[in-house]
């Protein structure tokens, strides 16, 4: 695990990042990053990510518990629920992007309209009830509709990621963003056609070695070396 200097100034390049990419605005949004078993690192609230240092992030314990200069993001109840409950996570972000953001407010799961819907994990992006920010009922049906999955939508409100690194769950926040971009374009046609079950199950699976060594392809083979033989 990566030291708590590295994740402080992770957290905070990646908060910058989230502006920096479009996914989020101001001081909208938060982030977070596991610590260990029970704390976790997030960002306070109301500060400015431009100015936000690697030491002006406040610890939290998962009883509620911080320290630090500032106070944690009005939004810390989700962020301390999934880590307690999703030993798997690493990192959260929660953004105001405006795609999801957009089908947020409409109330919409994002189908699996393409194959790349399985990269939040299942064979759909759920959006949760709608709850005031901050709440525990907010957090309640955060986890619900994380269930088996990596990100959903909050209603009215904007999106969650989750990841193993700070980096990781940026990145997926952006899929989901551009997911919904297309979602919401073809939507404006016409109702489009979804993948079925079978077919996204099989595209899960294949997610799940999706970058590495092991993804399969028969027509490729491995050597040990391209390198010109000598003569």
């Amino acid at each position: 695990m990566a030291s708590e200097a590295t994740l402080r100034r992770a957290l905070v390049d990646t908060c910058r990042a989230m502006n920096a990419s479009g996914v989020n605005q101001g001081t909208s949004g938060n982030a977070s990053a596991r610590l260990d078993a029970r704390r976790f690192l997030i960002t306070p609230s109301g500060r400015a990510y431009d100015t936000m240092k690697p030491a002006d992030l406040p610890v939290m314990a998962l009883d509620g518990r911080w320290s630090g200069s500032y106070r944690p993001s009005t939004e810390w109840r989700f962020h301390r629920d999934i880590f307690a409950a999703r030993p798997d996570v690493g990192a959260i972000v929660h953004a105001h992007s405006s795609f999801a953001t957009a089908l947020a407010c409409l109330r919409l799961d994002v189908p699996s309209f393409h194959y790349m819907v399985a990269v939040a994990g299942g064979d759909s992006i759920r959006c949760t009830p709608y709850a005031t920010f901050g709440t525990q009922e907010l957090s309640d049906h955060a986890l619900a509709a994380l269930e088996g999955r990596k990100a959903c939508l909050l209603a009215n409100h904007g999106l969650i990621a989750t990841g193993a690194t700070p980096q990781k769950a940026l990145a997926l926040a952006i899929e989901v963003e551009t997911l919904c971009g297309m979602y919401l374009r073809a939507r404006a046609v016409t109702e489009p056609t979804q993948l079925s079950a079978d077919e996204m199950a099989r595209v899960i699976e294949l997610f799940r070695s999706y970058g590495t060594p092991d993804f399969p392809d028969d027509d490729l083979r491995r050597v040990t070396s391209l390198a010109p033989r000598r003569r």
